[in-house]
């Protein structure tokens, strides 16, 4: 999680809006320029400092009672105190943002989520599903080449088949209400209108935080019962060399139970299922989970900010940016967890014959077996052979 943490913080530091620019003052005697407000709207970092620190007092303790009579502090200089959390803000209110009335990171948190995030998740989306239908194109359904024999073999006992139905159809869930309530301010209501639209969100978000725990425990059952399958070993080496026979009619490299292609698939279900959990718990229990910071903690101990950025990555948030970045980061693996499961689900559905029955009955042609997994099929023959009684028993 830590490195797809690191990857995307680096994407969206090197995006034109956070870019780092410091003009120079000495023409202004340091007050702000046209430049630097047409860097803000732009939603470009600049150098604030000459705002920052221009609260009227050098001190906090000189500000004490600005709340209430001014004294020698202006109207904006006590908002600017507010907004970059300079002013004393003291209360006996509980919660751990009592004292945080204005905070700049929201407005950043609002136009990455509306902007970059929504647009190239989508893209992202539209690029994969493209792909799979030119596949489709070129490759048709991947049919089972010899005749199937009419001798089954269980592939998925019960128990598997409800955990993999369990997380596909809470994932399905997930993925559809998360998407309406992401894009569909933009794209929806223009369409249905403000009420329609709230009343279909307000369902969305219940089945998104509630149906989200039995994504989670699904995502702890499916780990236990295949993780051992899924071990990289050499013979993937060759799978992956002939592209699993995906691209080539008749090519049928050996596998295991699980081939190279379903290993990728099972590896990027449980890395990305565990880092959208992690952030979604954050999320359900504002203010209680913190990620971020620990995270950048520990990233900087590596010296690549430093060398990447010029400067570490922020070691101390307030609650506010602990939930804001928990949303992005929880947005980004959804949209590239989703991808990934599209794909999946065409290749086992209508994209491969006999691959739909694997966990809808459990059980497999036994033609189909030795051509897509034809070393778990010699190991269950083998299995199959040493369990049977002995044939040969003699006349009485």
């Amino acid at each position: 999680m830590r490195a797809l943490l690191w990857i995307a913080l680096s994407f969206m530091l090197a995006l034109p809006g956070f870019a780092e620019e410091v003009p120079d003052r000495a023409a202004t005697g340091g007050a702000q320029t046209l430049e630097d407000i047409m860097a803000r709207q732009r939603g470009e970092k600049i150098d604030d400092s000459f705002r920052r620190e221009a609260t009227g007092q050098g001190n906090v303790e000189a500000l004490i009672g600005q709340l209430g009579t001014r004294g020698a502090a202006s109207d904006a200089e006590v908002f600017r105190a507010l907004r970059y959390g300079s002013a004393d803000t003291r209360t006996s209110a509980p919660g751990p943002t009592a004292g945080l009335l204005i905070q700049d990171s929201g407005m950043k948190w609002l136009a990455f989520r509306e902007g970059p995030l929504l647009r190239y998740g989508l893209i992202f989306l539209g690029v994969m599903m493209a792909a799979i239908l030119a596949f489709y194109l070129y490759r048709g359904k991947i049919l089972i080449d010899g005749p199937k024999t009419g001798r089954m073999i269980i592939r998925f006992d019960a128990f598997e088949r409800f955990s993999h139905w369990v997380m596909g159809v809470s994932f399905i869930l997930l993925g559809l209400s998360g998407l309406y309530l992401i894009a569909g301010r933009k794209f929806l209501i223009p369409w249905m209108g403000h009420g329609v639209y709230a009343d279909i969100a307000e369902a969305g978000k219940w089945v998104h935080n509630n149906i989200s725990w039995a994504f989670m425990i699904s995502l702890v059952l499916v780990f236990i019962l295949w993780v051992k399958h899924n071990i990289p070993d050499r013979g993937d080496i060759q799978w992956m060399a002939k592209a699993g026979g995906l691209f080539s009619k008749g090519v049928h490299p050996p596998a295991k139970k699980f081939n190279a292609g379903q290993k990728i698939i099972f590896w990027s279900v449980i890395i990305l299922g565990f880092s959208i959990s992690l952030s979604g718990v954050a999320l359900l229990f504002p203010f209680e989970v913190s990620v971020f910071a620990k995270t950048f903690q520990i990233v900087n101990m590596t010296g690549l900010p430093n060398l990447i950025m010029g400067a570490p990555l922020p070691e101390v948030l307030s609650p506010y940016e602990e939930m804001q970045l928990s949303q992005l980061w929880h947005g980004i693996v959804a949209f590239l967890f989703i991808g990934i499961i599209i794909a999946h689900i065409y290749l086992g559905s209508v994209g491969m014959e006999g691959a739909i029955e694997t966990m809808a009955t459990g059980e497999v042609d036994e033609q189909w077996a030795k051509e897509h997994h034809s070393i778990w099929y010699d190991e269950e023959m083998a299995k199959a052979k040493d369990a049977a009684p002995d044939q040969a028993t003699p006349a009485e």
